[in-house]
């Protein structure tokens, strides 16, 4: 694969709604999270950020940790080419483990954790930490973590950051070189116009509120096992696909890879794909790294594709031509349905994969989930028909 040179250019500044900690929201344009993509394009970054870790640090004992939401997909990229184990920081409930609790002060969802059992059984192994990023501002959500992890396990490990995208100011750098931490990026930010750029946006877009969150009672309900079911006839069908390994826990990075191919391979069985199709793979909060895998390799095969993922984040949408998102839609959580999400920009496709991790919830009516429910008027809403829901399973 090809190293290409990024500048500042993947940059667009959206508004973040309702935070007073930071107006801004820095979009890269070629990542696949918010704005929806070709593949090819994340894929070619993360390879170069890959690159840069692997030249830094060829033949140490490296652990990457990706941050949730935004970075999960990097920071499994990263470690499958790198072959080094991987695990992300989650804002989800992972049953029976014990957590380290830290912050992200500037975040609309300010707590992280990371699984203190798995680092337990790994850190006598590892020599260096490298935390992966999408963007790094001051750096602070680094320190607090850096903190937290010599408080546990002292000052032998050392730590990197590795991001797409690097804003920190020279009095940041400093503490950073202080503490002789390292900071690997593929491209220099400036964030000093960034809230301004936001305030300039009239925040006109177009926001859609979800018609029904509550789960439909015309819809069949969920296998117990694995298989198929069908919530609307000819809209949405689900698949059950096992063989899943969750990396909020930790994985190592060539195995994580091979279970991604396996998971391609049953996708192409499980679903009739037409020649030369247009398909939008979307992937669900931090899930988001095996979405794109399946893509990507829908892409190499000859489909028109593009990939991003629904998001915790509330941003502000605008009509301005040069504004990063225009058109908003507002769900209900696949993972927990009380809980509000947002998906930006959908179109139509001749064929439409949600992949994601969330367990299969019946509600009270034993119908598909709230989240999936209001997903899918979503995507119906913007003339999908033949949509695919795949969840990645453990068993």
């Amino acid at each position: 694969m090809v190293i290409e040179e990024y500048t500042e250019e993947i940059v667009s500044i959206a508004k973040r709604e309702n935070n007073t900690k930071r107006a801004y929201l820095v979009v890269n344009r070629l990542q696949g999270k918010h704005i929806p993509v070709e593949p090819s394009k994340p894929m070619g970054m993360f390879h170069a950020l890959a690159q840069k870790v692997k030249a830094a640090y060829q033949g140490q004992a490296l652990l990457a940790v990706g941050f949730a939401e935004t970075a999960t997909a990097i920071g499994a990229a990263v470690a499958a080419e790198l072959g080094v184990p991987y695990i992300q920081t989650t804002r989800e409930a992972v049953p029976g483990v014990e957590y380290l609790y830290f912050s992200e002060a500037h975040s609309h969802a300010a707590e992280q954790k990371l699984m203190k059992d798995d680092l337990d059984q790994m850190i006598g192994g590892i020599g260096r930490i490298v935390f992966i990023e999408d963007e790094v501002t001051t750096g602070n959500t680094i320190l607090n973590i850096i903190g937290l992890l010599r408080k546990h396990y002292g000052n032998q490990i050392r730590f990197s950051v590795a991001s797409l995208l690097n804003g920190m100011d020279e009095e940041a750098m400093g503490r950073y070189l202080v503490q002789q931490i390292d900071a690997l990026y593929l491209v220099k930010t400036d964030h000093s116009h960034y809230g301004k750029v936001a305030g300039q946006s009239a925040g006109d877009g177009v926001y859609h509120k979800p018609s029904k969150v509550q789960g439909r009672g015309d819809g069949a309900a969920c296998p117990s096992g694995r298989g198929l079911c069908q919530a609307d006839a000819g809209q949405l069908q689900e698949i059950r696909i096992p063989g899943a390994q969750n990396a909020r826990r930790m994985v190592q990075g060539a195995a994580y890879q091979a279970a991604c191919q396996a998971l391609w391979e049953k996708v192409q069985e499980a679903v009739p794909f037409e020649a030369a199709q247009d398909i939008l793979v979307l992937g669900t909060e931090e899930f988001m790294y095996p979405p794109l895998f399946v893509a990507h390799q829908l892409q190499l095969l000859g489909h028109k594709v593009k990939c991003h993922a629904t998001t915790r984040s509330p941003i502000a949408v605008s009509k301005e031509k040069d504004y990063p998102l225009h058109e908003r839609y507002e769900l209900a959580s696949l993972y927990d349905g009380s809980r509000v999400t947002f998906v930006y920009d959908l179109a139509q496709y001749s064929l439409v994969l949600i992949l994601t991790d969330a367990p299969c919830q019946e509600n009270r009516e034993g119908s598909i989930s709230a989240g999936l429910v209001s997903l899918q008027d979503a995507l119906c809403s913007c003339g999908n028909q033949n949509i695919y829901c795949i969840r990645w399973c453990e068993t």
